[in-house]
């Protein structure tokens, strides 16, 4: 895992938050089978941390929900972002041993493996191969959905001691189902991301500072998919970290130039993009 993706001047995925039926049993989940621990806890909503100081996910319990939406827009996945192939090696090994079912991909510049969690909340773990052998061409950065050698992969165990998610772990990217394309394209360029590559003309992928993708999104629910309702499980808000305040002005001021109002809260600015998915846009923290 590459530092450089993660911090000024680039600007990338925070905290993501999402909202769950069961509480308690989403709370067992994100421990025993992802492996976070539990930073905070109310009688609603839980903070989970890999290394123990740095919330990555926040999940909530409304007192009135519903089950999560499949046609509506919303959460593909969030990602995952684990230091070393050795820990996705770990990972693999632990999930396979406790029967989770899991999808995997090669995509070139990351490998990739993917679950749900027991409302249907999307979740990508994955590790980044070395940015210098990424491929880039005139169309973006090259990358494919080939199949996963888990043979190979499992042969970076040295032991097969799962303690959880590494320390190191990030958040490294989100993926969106949205209504439309060109819309929400325009309104994250408004954020500072440009498309590095794309898949047809069903999804794209976006970044900065040349990360192979902090941003996915997709219309795989079907074009003018309607968003879901407040009241259901899934996405509730995800955050974009800017580097400093100047560059969330100019965001800020380009969003609304675009009528897409911009909400100044004290501790972050919040906004939502063409399909209703909730922004919090916040400043890193020196």
């Amino acid at each position: 895992m590459e530092e450089k993706f993660f911090k000024s001047p680039n600007t990338y995925i925070g905290l993501v938050k999402i909202k769950v039926q069961d509480l308690e049993r989403s709370i067992q989940f994100y421990q025993d089978v992802i492996g976070f621990q539990v930073f905070k806890q109310t009688k609603r909503k839980a903070h989970l941390t890999a290394d123990g100081s740095s919330v990555l996910l926040t999940i909530e319990q409304p007192e009135f929900v519903k089950p999560l939406q499949t046609s509506a827009t919303g959460l593909y996945h969030f990602a995952l972002l684990v230091p070393t192939r050795k820990d996705l090696a770990k990972i693999l090994h632990h999930l396979s041993k406790i029967g989770i079912r899991l999808g995997s991909s090669d995509h070139l510049v990351s490998e990739a493996l993917y679950l749900s969690d027991p409302d249907g909340n999307g979740i990508e773990i994955y590790t980044d191969r070395d940015s210098e052998k990424w491929i880039w061409n005139q169309t973006g950065v090259k990358m494919a959905v080939d199949p996963i050698d888990t043979n190979d992969l499992l042969s970076e165990l040295e032991n097969r001691d799962w303690q959880g998610l590494p320390s190191h772990t990030k958040m490294g990217h989100i993926h969106l189902h949205v209504a439309e394309l060109q819309n929400s394209q325009t309104f994250y360029e408004a954020l500072g991301f440009e498309v590095v590559s794309r898949l047809g003309n069903q999804a794209l992928f976006m970044s900065t500072g040349g990360y192979h993708h902090h941003l996915g999104l997709n219309t795989w629910k079907g074009i003018h998919a309607p968003s879901a309702p407040e009241d259901s499980a899934g996405l509730n808000a995800f955050s974009i970290i800017f580097p400093n305040k100047e560059k969330r002005e100019i965001a800020a001021h380009q969003l609304d130039f675009l009528d897409y109002p911009v909400i100044k809260e004290p501790e972050f600015y919040r906004t939502e993009d063409p399909s209703g998915n909730k922004v919090h846009m916040l400043v890193k923290e020196t």
